[in-house]
C-alpha cells in the first residue's frame, strides 16, 4: 500500500460522534472543534434519552459516551471532576480527550507548512530522547532536506537511533554526516511529507505523521500512535526505498543494459541503427 493509500485508507476510516438533545449552538460548537479530525457530527434528537450527550461510533459499532460539556472547550470541569486545563502533548485541550483518546489515526486539514513543522519537531524530539530505533522522515525534495541538514546530523549523531531521509532528485543532494539520505524517483516522495518512529522496540513510543500537499502549502493527512500503523509506513519505506530497493533498481538497470548490449550483437548493424535512431545508447 502507497503512502497515498495509506492515507486514503484513514481518511476513509471516519468515526460518528451522534450528538443527542443538545442545543444547537453546542453542536456548531462541536464541529468547530473537531473540525480537523476525521470525526462526522451528526445531531439526533430522543426523548428517552439524557440531555446533551454524545455517542462515538465506528464502523457501525460502538466506542464510548460523554457527556457534551466534557467534548467542549472552556465549558469547565467536566462532570465527575478533573482538570479542564490538562492537555494532550499533541496539545489539544482536556475537554477534546474523552473522544480524541479513543482514535488511534487522528486526520487533520489545510495544515501549513508551519504546522507540518511543528508536528513533525514532536516526532523528532521524541526520537531524540528514547535514543534507539529508527527515525525516516521525507522532505520532498532535496532542496528542502538541505535546509534541514544540521537538524538531521544533530539527530543521527545518537548512537543507536538510525536516522534515515527521502527526497525527490530536486536540488543538490546535502553532504551529510550521521543519517542517510534516499533519493526517491517518484511521484510521492515529491507529494508529501512524512516522519515516522519505530520507538525504539517501545510499542508505547511509535509515532508517525503522513500528509499529502493536495495544494501549494496545504496538507491533508495523519499523526497516528498506532504500532502497526507505523510499523507499516516504515516498512513501506524500506522495501520501496531502501538499500535493497535502491540494489534491486541498480541490478535491474545493469541487466537492461547487458540485454540491449546481447540484442546489438545478435541482431547485426541494421538493428543497432535502429537503436541509435530511437536514442538507445548501446
Amino acid at each position: 500500500m502507497s503512502l497515498i493509500e495509506l492515507i486514503a485508507g484513514v481518511e476513509a476510516h471516519e468515526a460518528t460522534l451522534i450528538v443527542y438533545n443538545a442545543d444547537a449552538a453546542e453542536t456548531d460548537a462541536l464541529r468547530d472543534h473537531f473540525a480537523d479530525r476525521n470525526i462526522r457530527i451528526v445531531d439526533e434528537r430522543s426523548a428517552a434519552g439524557p440531555e446533551a450527550f454524545a455517542v462515538l461510533a465506528r464502523d457501525g459499532e460502538f466506542v464510548t459516551a460523554v457527556g457534551v460539556d466534557e467534548l467542549l472547550p472552556g465549558s469547565g470541569p467536566p462532570r465527575g471532576g478533573g482538570d479542564a486545563g490538562e492537555s494532550r502533548r499533541d496539545g489539544t485541550p482536556r475537554a477534546g480527550r474523552a473522544v480524541l483518546d479513543h482514535l488511534d489515526e487522528t486526520m487533520f486539514t489545510s495544515y501549513s507548512r508551519a504546522d507540518m513543522v511543528s508536528a513533525s519537531r514532536e516526532i523528532e524530539d521524541r526520537a531524540w530522547r528514547v535514543g534507539d530505533g529508527e527515525l525516516h522522515a521525507g522532505f520532498q525534495t532535496l532542496d528542502v532536506l538541505t535546509g534541514e541538514t544540521d537538524t538531521y546530523d544533530v539527530l543521527g549523531e545518537k548512537t543507536d537511533l538510525d536516522v534515515h531521509a527521502y527526497a525527490a532528485d530536486e536540488g543538490n543532494a546535502p553532504d551529510v554526516e550521521h543519517y542517510t539520505v534516499h533519493v526517491g524517483r517518484t511521484a510521492e516522495i515529491r507529494e508529501t511529507w512524512f516522519v515516522a518512529y519505530d520507538g525504539g522496540g517501545l510499542d508505547e513510543a511509535k509515532c508517525a505523521l503522513l500528509a499529502e500537499e493536495r495544494a501549494s502549502g496545504e496538507f491533508y493527512g495523519f499523526w497516528s500512535y498506532d504500532p502497526e500503523t507505523v510499523d507499516e509506513i516504515i516498512d513501506y519505506l524500506t522495501e520501496e526505498y531502501g538499500p535493497a530497493a535502491d540494489d534491486a533498481r541498480e541490478n535491474g538497470e545493469a541487466n537492461r543494459r547487458d540485454n540491449t548490449g546481447e540484442d546489438d550483437n545478435a541482431d547485426g548493424s541494421d538493428n543497432a541503427d535502429e537503436n541509435d535512431d530511437t536514442g538507445r545508447s548501446r
